[in-house]
């Protein structure tokens, strides 16, 4: 059976696959610039509620920033503005993002998630926090030993220095597993390159520096 298409008829089917395909582009790129501008206000914002919320603390201790965390990992967070757990930066790399509480997809397109459960900066244990490997967290790919990492709260500015990287499975969670000391975990998918959904994790471990 052969199926026979008129000359103009050929012509307003491929018309009409133009349009459609350029309506689709228009509407995917509308959505990236979304998703960019989003990410973007909410990352200014969040800093500069931080910067304010940091100058009123210091204002009221009569210019003193440092004081006491939380000493148990099992407390709750301290009631801050939505989630807020402060700002991690990685000088070396250029690499500066809010830290929100949780790991939602939303979150994550956000900002950089502290895991739920794991320790606060300030507290003994293992502080855990998740960012994409194709956001905030690409820079992680050129992270060495001894680069320093500082998480600035309201509680404190912590700093940790890089003392190992490794690549594991999706499923193991050992890398979060609570210490006697205070430690720092970075999680992001690996490889940086990879298209599609990345089937293991890049873990940077540090150690704080007191």
């Amino acid at each position: 059976m052969r199926v026979v298409l008129k000359k103009g008829g050929l012509s307003r089917i491929l018309r009409s696959g133009q349009w459609v395909l350029g309506g689709a582009a228009v509407i995917m790129l509308g959505y990236c610039g979304f998703v960019l501008a989003d990410t973007w206000m909410f990352q200014n914002r969040e800093r500069r509620l931080l910067e304010h919320m940091l100058h009123d603390r210091q204002a009221a201790n009569h210019g003193a920033l440092q004081i006491a965390y939380p000493t148990s990992p099992k407390n709750p967070l301290p009631a801050l503005t939505h989630g807020l757990i402060g700002r991690l930066e990685i000088p070396r790399l250029g690499l500066s993002a809010m830290v929100i509480e949780g790991t939602s997809g939303r979150t994550l397109r956000r900002a950089v998630g502290h895991i739920p459960g794991t320790a606060l900066p300030g507290q003994p244990g293992n502080v855990g926090i998740s960012g994409h490997r194709d956001t905030f967290f690409r820079p992680l790919r050129n992270i060495r030993r001894n680069d320093i990492i500082t998480l600035t709260t309201l509680f404190g500015e912590f700093r940790y220095r890089v003392v190992s990287t490794r690549v594991v499975g999706p499923s193991n969670v050992t890398v979060l597993d609570p210490g006697v000391s205070e430690i720092l975990t970075l999680v992001t998918c690996y490889p940086f390159y990879f298209v599609g959904s990345a089937p293991n994790r890049f873990i940077v471990r540090a150690e704080r520096v007191t």
